[in-house]
This record gives C-alpha cells, sequence and structure tokens, in this order.
C-alpha cells in the first residue's frame, strides 16, 4: 500500500528501507527540501562536513570498515562536483557508495541556471550507473536500484541526481517488493571447467604464486583464501588492495608486489611458472612494463568483472565469477586433483623463496643524527595499536610504508586510495571508518600534504564527536 508524501520524504524513506543509518553531506539550495524530513523525523544519522569531498571519502571509509554501502550527499553545481574526485576514488577501488545530489528545477536544466551542472554527464565515466530523476513517483525504485547496482558484482559508486521540484512535489511512497534490472546479471559462479583447468595447471605447475587483488576483501572470501592457500602450499602476494586478506605473520605470505614491495614477492612473480590471480588486474604499480612482467608464467585470472580478465595480461584459464565462488570451487577441485594422485611438488621452489625471504627483508636505515626514521614510527605505532586497529593513510611515501611497516593479520583493517592516489583521502575516510566502526581504534597516517588538503574534517570529528587519531608523516 502506497503512502502520501513529498519527494524529499520519499527519498528518506527509501534511504531508510535500504538499510541506511548514516549520510554523510552538506545542504544547499537544492538539495534543501531534503534536509527537513532528514533533520526532523528520520533516524538517519546525518554527518554535516567542511566540504562534499569530505563527504565522499568518508562514505568510502564508512564502506570499507563495514562492508555496508557509504551514502554521501550534496546540492547542485558546485556541491555535486566537489564529490567528483572521491567518486572517482571509489570506481577505481571498487568500493560501493552511492551519492544522492540535489539539481535545479526540471524545467531549468539545460539553461545554465544558477548552480546548474550536469552531474550525471560529468561522472557517468566514473559511476557504475548513475540516474537523473525528475519525476517523484520514480524515487523509491530509483533508489532501490542504485544500491543493489553499488552493492553487487564488482562493487563501485552510484549517483542519483533528483531536480528540487521532484523533491517539493506530492508523490506516493511504495518500496520495491525486489530489484530486477534488464542487462544487469553478475555472474557469480564459476565455470566448472576451468575451475578444474586452474586446478590441474596449479598441481602441475613448479613455482606457482597465488597473486591476491583486492577483489578478495570485496567478496570476503579471506577464510576460503588461507584454506586454499594451506591446501595447496603456494606461496602468496597481497597487492596494496589486499593488504590483511592474508595474515602478514603467515609462513606463506612473501608480502606485497609491485615497485614499492618486497623483494621476495617481486621476484617470486617475475620468476613463476604460474601465476593465479585472484580479484588483481595486473595493475601497472604491480607488473611495471607489461611485456616484461612474469615472462614465463601461464596466468590463471579469476574476477566478478569479465572486462579485467585479459585487459592487461592475456589469461590461459579465464574465470568469471565472485572470488569466494571461485575460491570455493578450487579448493574442490584441488582435493580432486589430490585424491586422484596429483599433488604440487613445490619443494624446490620454497627452497629458493626463503633464501630470498631471509636475504633481502624490509628494512630501512636510523638517522645518525638521534632522530627517528618515519618508517620507525609507522612500525611502533602498528605494534601498539595493533592488529585489530584500522590504519587509513593518505597517498604518498607515507603510505607505502604503512603498507610495508605496519603487519596486517586481518582484513578490513587498511583503508587507502590506491587506484586513484588521492591526496586528503585519510583524514575523511578514517572519520567515516570510525563512525561505521566506533568500537574500533582508526589511525590517520597522513602526510603534510596530504593533511592539509583535508584537515577540516577535523573539526567535524570534533563537533560530532568522532575520535580518530591521526599521525602526520614527514619524508
Amino acid at each position: 500500500m502506497s503512502e502520501q508524501m513529498t519527494g524529499a520524504q520519499s527519498v528518506v524513506r527509501s534511504l531508510e528501507a535500504a538499510g541506511v543509518d548514516t549520510v554523510f553531506g552538506i545542504p544547499g539550495g537544492a538539495i534543501l527540501p531534503l534536509y527537513d524530513p532528514l533533520m526532523d523525523s528520520s533516524r538517519i544519522r546525518h554527518i554535516l562536513v567542511r566540504h562534499e569531498q569530505g563527504a565522499g571519502h568518508a562514505a568510502e571509509g564508512y564502506a570499507q570498515a563495514t562492508g555496508r554501502v557509504g551514502v554521501c550527499m550534496a546540492t547542485s553545481g558546485p556541491g555535486a562536483t566537489n564529490l567528483v574526485t572521491p567518486i572517482a576514488d571509489a570506481f577505481l577501488d571498487s568500493v560501493p557508495i552511492v551519492a544522492v545530489t540535489g539539481q535545479v528545477p526540471s524545467a531549468a536544466i539545460g539553461t545554465d541556471a544558477f548552480q546548474e551542472a550536469d552531474i550525471r554527464g560529468i561522472t557517468m565515466p566514473i559511476t557504475k550507473h548513475n540516474y537523473l530523476v525528475t519525476d517523484p513517483s520514480q524515487i523509491p525504485r530509483v533508489i532501490a536500484e542504485a544500491f543493489h547496482i553499488a552493492s553487487t558484482g564488482r562493487p563501485g559508486p552510484v549517483l542519483v541526481d533528483i531536480s528540487k521540484d521532484a523533491l517539493q512535489a506530492a508523490t506516493s511512497f511504495e518500496w520495491p517488493a525486489s530489484v530486477d534490472l534488464r542487462g544487469y546479471r553478475p555472474v557469480a559462479k564459476p565455470h566448472g571447467k576451468q575451475v578444474r583447468e586452474a586446478a590441474r595447471l596449479m598441481v602441475e605447475s613448479s613455482r606457482p604464486v597465488l597473486y591476491v587483488g583486492g577483489g578478495v576483501l570485496k567478496a570476503r572470501a579471506w577464510a576460503e583464501l588461507r584454506v586454499l592457500a594451506e591446501l595447496t602450499g603456494i606461496p602468496v602476494v597481497t597487492t596494496l588492495m589486499a593488504r590483511g586478506a592474508f595474515p602478514d605473520s603467515h609462513p606463506q605470505h612473501l608480502g606485497m608486489p609491485g615497485m614499492h614491495g618486497t623483494m621476495s614477492a617481486v621476484t617470486a612473480l617475475q620468476k613463476s611458472d604460474l601465476l593465479i590471480s585472484l580479484g588483481a588486474r595486473f595493475d601497472d604499480r604491480v607488473t611495471g612494463k607489461l611485456s616484461s612482467f612474469a615472462p614465463d608464467a601461464k596466468v590463471i585470472h579469476a574476477d566478478i568483472d569479465p572486462a579485467e580478465i585479459s585487459k592487461n595480461r592475456t589469461a590461459d584459464v579465464p574465470i568469471v565469477g565472485d572470488c569466494r565462488e571461485v575460491i570455493t570451487d578450487l579448493i574442490a577441485a584441488i582435493q580432486a586433483e589430490h585424491e586422484a594422485g596429483h599433488q604440487g611438488d613445490y619443494a624446490a621452489w620454497w627452497s629458493q623463496l626463503d633464501k630470498w625471504l631471509t636475504t633481502y627483508p624490509l628494512g630501512y636505515d636510523s638517522p645518525d643524527d638521534g632522530s627517528l626514521a618515519p618508517q620507525y614510527v609507522i612500525e611502533r605505532l602498528g605494534k601498539i595499536a595493533g592488529p585489530d586497529a584500522l590504519y587509513v593513510a593518505g597517498v604518498g611515501q607515507h603510505q607505502m610504508w604503512a603498507a610495508q611497516f605496519i603487519s596486517y593479520e586481518k582484513p578490513g583493517t587498511w583503508l587507502n586510495s590506491g587506484g586513484l592516489g588521492t591526496m586528503g583521502f585519510a583524514v575523511p575516510a578514517a572519520m567515516g571508518a570510525k563512525v561505521g566502526r566506533p568500537d574500533a581504534t582508526v589511525w590517520a597516517i597522513d602526510g603534510d600534504g596530504c593533511f592539509q588538503m583535508t584537515n577540516q574534517e577535523l573539526a567535524t570529528c570534533s563537533v560530532e564527536g568522532i575520535p580518530i587519531k591521526v599521525a602526520i608523516i614527514y619524508s
């Protein structure tokens, strides 16, 4: 049964029906009608940020820390364009957020009205999908679809732009019982034949490496990953976006690959004869020059997004599917290989890997003048705060040191801007993470340049009672 209300009330009811408990935003002319029902009668907490970029990054931090969809809100024109950077950031790092923006009245769209910007056109390349709503009756359906798209398949940002007159108009509210989008059918279950072929290659190879990307964390597949690694005995590397997916202390973990990675992880990839890529995208920061990356390796590439497979490196065994489903099926296929008497022999490989691990550990020089090395500061911070704390980094040298010298034992404890490399990410993202995980200790590890870009959100933290900790690291 439908209820009568304004479009603005319909938006708030829709957000509540989608399970939203927190929105980060700033009011302005076009979005203002939404603020009356949001502030007067909703259980949703609105956190008034100091800049819309802070709202977007806070929504990202909330999403990464909780696994739920983060929500940010802004008005039309400059309010909406200030969300572009965090939306692009969420797109590249596959973070599920929904951005709700106000738009000028529908009759004024296209007239260059005051504070008008075509935010739908602007964000089309950096969103999974986006909407312009001018009919208030469409609001519940659009909001339901936005949350469904953001959180399923490969997660990502969705923008919902709503004209001011649609927010003000009378309408009826009816939350859809289900969401059915033609043409949007993410494939979660992998093809059995491909999985069996992957298992065969894994037991036949002599120098395999499990190349683990952020997709394993997005799929919440860390328990399955550990089972697969221990079942096979194959070494593991975790990318910048996958830190914490596999415990750093585990004897099979070689560390982080890439231009800022450990010698053992980088060399293992280069010398391998089989890469089992799980939720990774062969990013340039990992591969360097593609033509010379792991030249002797065959590639098993599993990813929820078919567009990623063979995009940068041709896959010998392509597997489209959710990483949790893929790894679960791989475990069963490997067990079948073992029962058939086919067991991988990696003794010589591990002998070489152990030499690299022993000979080339991560390290740093201590200053002669008695001052503290920044790596030491970060290392001590990690040991004192411990493996249950959340560490949120900005972008730059301090980010790499935080990825290298803190031991990540648990998933969801490392948050950073990987793909876009957004300076200013740490403080607002840490704020959002703390809101989502209020019982956790949250450290923002920032550089002096990054900190100056978004440090105004410390005022938000103070006013809203969000106790984050900040370490500013000078390189």
